[in-house]
């Protein structure tokens, strides 16, 4: 009787502790990931969120997004939200997670790895797999100054609260130091939400101002949507003597430099590529096993119309 009882015991502890032991995400035991970015809007950005969706579902994970539409604000308190609900991880999609520095800590305190797709990588992030933002300036850059002889009037739109974006803008200025007959007209902030949108009303508004022709060389755009903007206003008013080059290769872009547009090139990433290293890592976590690195690369390529 006594050796019964003793067993029955041994088994009701088993059961609550196999209930008990290990943060599940979910009452079935599935994981879950939460994808956080404040520019779901982007093209290149919702691909790099539907395919971790994609892949976490193919994983059995539970994917939930948070979008705040440009608000980095907002981005930091939905981040204390997702930490709050125990998530069991975090990937952070092209976001500046400096922004975030006190969010990031509170996850590395509460166990919760915080990755970074498209993003930079700061201390208490596992990783951040992305394109090497240097070298993509430098080969669309070079392209660029190839282009227009070296020499000319250069037009800068970027968005510098974008860590990749940041990245480019920076390694453009170096080079620029070396081309002493290549001008800077202006540089300037594209906003987002509405990049395309606004890269043309600033385009316009540049033309306007700048009407003689060689007045404007050329537009360095630091992704590709600012690139469509601009290209798309130069068009419309018919201007020749004007080339834009871009970043990020999306569709629409090689689409463009096929057909002729001041579109001239682009540099292509690999978005779906950095995703499924992202998916990788958070695979090695989740297996009690450390990253393979704390900033990853997916490699990229020259676009142009001869090879588009």
């Amino acid at each position: 009787m006594k050796k019964g009882f003793l067993i029955m015991t041994a088994l009701l502890l088993a059961v609550a502790l196999t209930a008990c032991g290990g943060k599940s995400g979910g009452k079935d035991g599935a994981k879950t990931i939460s994808i956080l970015t404040p520019y779901l809007s982007s093209v290149t950005t919702n691909e790099m969120v539907e395919s971790l969706k994609k892949q976490a579902a193919d994983k059995g994970w539970k994917a939930n997004v948070v979008d705040t539409k440009g608000d980095m604000g907002q981005l930091a308190s939905r981040m204390e939200d997702v930490i709050s609900s125990k998530t069991d991880a975090i990937v952070l999609v092209s976001t500046d997670p400096n922004q975030l520095k006190s969010q990031i800590q509170r996850a590395k305190d509460k166990s919760i790895p915080v990755f970074g797709a498209d993003s930079g990588y700061i201390e208490g992030m596992v990783m951040n797999a992305t394109s090497d933002n240097k070298e993509m300036s430098k080969l669309i850059s070079e392209h660029l100054f190839q282009t227009i002889g070296d020499e000319g009037k250069l037009v800068i739109l970027t968005h510098r609260p974008h860590p990749g974006v940041l990245a480019r803008t920076v390694q453009l200025d170096e080079l620029l130091k070396d081309k002493p007959n290549i001008s800077k007209v202006t540089e300037q902030q594209v906003e987002v939400p509405g990049p395309i949108e606004n890269a043309r009303k600033q385009m316009e508004s540049l033309l306007l101002s700048n009407k003689a022709e060689g007045s404007i060389t050329a537009v360095w755009a630091g992704w590709d949507e600012a690139a469509i903007g601009a290209a798309q206003a130069i068009e419309a008013v018919g201007r020749k003597d004007i080339v834009v080059t871009g970043i990020d290769g999306n569709s629409q872009a090689v689409d463009m430099i096929k057909k002729g547009s001041p579109l001239v090139a682009t540099v292509k990433q690999n978005f779906t590529g950095m995703t499924e290293i992202v998916v990788k890592q958070i695979e090695l976590v989740f297996a009690g096993q450390p990253a393979e690195g704390t900033e990853l690369y997916a490699p990229a390529s020259l676009v142009t119309k001869d090879n588009g």
